[in-house]
């Protein structure tokens, strides 16, 4: 075969055509380049200086953030001499991005320890601030070609955690058996929880606050429950709108005018509020429950409690929940009956609506499939194992203990397709396994074992590894293996 003379052609051509595209401007590089440069560490780690003249060390740089809140979180520096720092990174061209973006008056950026910002500020700024074009390891004209082209996609050394070595040695069958082992002790100690509820309130009542509480982001889960704890299907029957009026009344997000481009929608509930307030002496939940900032429309409490509405006018739904679970053939059967059973009915305005000042659109199901995975895997199927677990401890309502409805539960859990990835999975796969391309079903349950070993062990360490057991584990677990 012969070979043709290499000339350059592709990276000429790349080049070129990067030029088309790509901003190169020196004073004014955007934000993500910036982000990739403190990502990847592309700095001159041994001579960092603040602004203020203080020098500092960068012993982790953090893990990139890609939701809301600083940029990277968790990083690790040590100012002069002093003691290590842990907090948050947030990196911004201009130093007034922290006043004009509102991250000095929003609550998830109290933890920032370094502003990272292109231009030297003009005074001094409220927090340590470096300016990252003194300390390129290179000209930004030379980094261009690899800020659009590989950093993006590269994983930096720093992501891998202290377990990625052991768990290379371990095969796929191995590493699956660990997970899985981690899913049954994230499943029982979720099964544990419904349990200590049941005992007061029963089994509908510990299954209602669970689904409640489940639709909400995860700022939102406590003001939801406290709803499902004064509101349930067992003793408080009403039609869809009567329903929904009295969770949003309760709430305190019912528009206290019923004006706007919904009026009449608003009037409707408030006619039906107006009638049911007085059985609720509690008086409601002030607004500052709430967590609002952030939220895409699909999780906005005021859709969340649109949904539980349904839920709440058409009573228990424990009953239809076993049968869809252990009546099915398999599981595939138990994931379309599950659905159907949670799934609410067509709903005139909120098939239409995101929250209830907004103007008719095209909006998405009121309970998608990500967030029906996430009721199943989090509560209905540690509910149903629960049930089947503790004949030892009897509460309120009918047990299903059999030692043959556990097996059936943990096989539908096993089985149960995987739900939406988010950023905490992405960041415990890179983290536990680098860039390894693994062979794992595409289950719930191994994203459930993978969230249960970030929270026992990735959470409780920090960035470093420092102290984490998950290495000695994986070791122990390869040896009872054989490898």
């Amino acid at each position: 075969m012969i070979h043709p003379t290499y000339d350059g052609f592709y990276p000429g051509w790349l080049e070129t055509w990067r030029a088309g595209t790509g901003l190169r401007d020196e004073t004014c590089p955007p934000e993500h380049w910036l982000q990739h440069l403190w990502r990847h560490q592309r700095i001159v780690r041994d001579a960092l200086v603040l602004a203020d003249g203080r020098g500092f060390k960068v012993l982790h740089p953090g893990f990139w953030n890609r939701g809301p809140g600083p940029d990277f979180k968790g990083a690790i520096l040590r100012f002069d001499d002093g003691p290590a720092v842990h907090g948050d990174v947030e990196i911004d061209v201009e130093a007034s991005g922290w006043v004009t973006h509102g991250h000095h008056a929003n609550p998830a950026f109290q933890r920032v320890i370094l502003h990272g910002v292109w231009s030297r500020p003009r005074g001094p700024g409220a927090l340590p601030t470096w300016v990252m074009s003194d300390a390129l390891e290179a000209p930004m004209r030379e980094m261009v070609p690899w800020l659009e082209g590989e950093a993006p996609g590269l994983i930096p050394a720093n992501v891998r955690g202290g377990c990625c070595a052991p768990l290379r040695r371990l095969g796929d069958d191995a590493v699956r058996g660990l997970l899985a082992q981690a899913a049954r002790h994230r499943l029982e100690r979720k099964a544990g929880e419904l349990l200590h509820r049941a005992r007061h309130r029963g089994w509908e009542g510990a299954l209602w606050e669970g689904l409640v509480s489940a639709l909400g982001y995860r700022h939102n889960t406590w003001p939801l429950r406290c709803l499902a704890e004064w509101v349930s299907p067992e003793h408080d029957r009403m039609d869809v709108v009567g329903a929904q009026a009295c969770l949003l009344g309760l709430s305190g997000l019912l528009p206290a005018q019923p004006d706007g481009p919904n009026a009449v929608q608003l009037r409707a509930l408030w006619d039906r509020w107006w009638r049911e307030a007085g059985r609720w002496p509690a008086g409601g939940l002030p607004m500052e429950a709430w967590r609002l900032a952030g939220l895409r429309p699909a999780n906005h409490p005021e859709r969340r409690l649109a949904m539980a509405g349904h839920w709440l006018a058409s009573g228990p739904r424990g009953p239809a929940l076993v049968d869809a679970v252990l009546g099915a053939a398999n599981t595939a059967e138990a994931v379309e009956r599950v659905g159907r059973v949670l799934q609410p009915g067509a709903d005139a305005f909120w098939d239409s609506h995101w929250t209830l000042g907004s103007v008719a659109s095209r909006t998405a199901p009121l309970l998608g499939g990500p967030r029906m995975v996430d009721l199943a895997v989090n509560v209905v199927l540690p509910w149903l194992w629960a049930r089947a677990t503790s004949a030892a401890a009897p509460v309120a309502g009918a047990t299903l203990a059999d030692g043959d409805v556990a097996a059936r539960v943990w096989r539908r859990f096993e089985e149960w397709p995987a739900g939406e990835d988010n950023a905490v999975l992405k960041m415990a796969r890179l983290r536990l396994m680098g860039a390894e391309r693994r062979r794992l079903p595409r289950t719930a349950a191994m994203q459930q074992g993978l969230l249960q070993v970030a929270a026992d062990f990735c959470d409780a360490s920090n960035a470093l590894c420092e102290g984490c057991g998950f290495p000695a584990l994986v070791e122990a677990w390869g040896a009872r293996q054989g490898r």
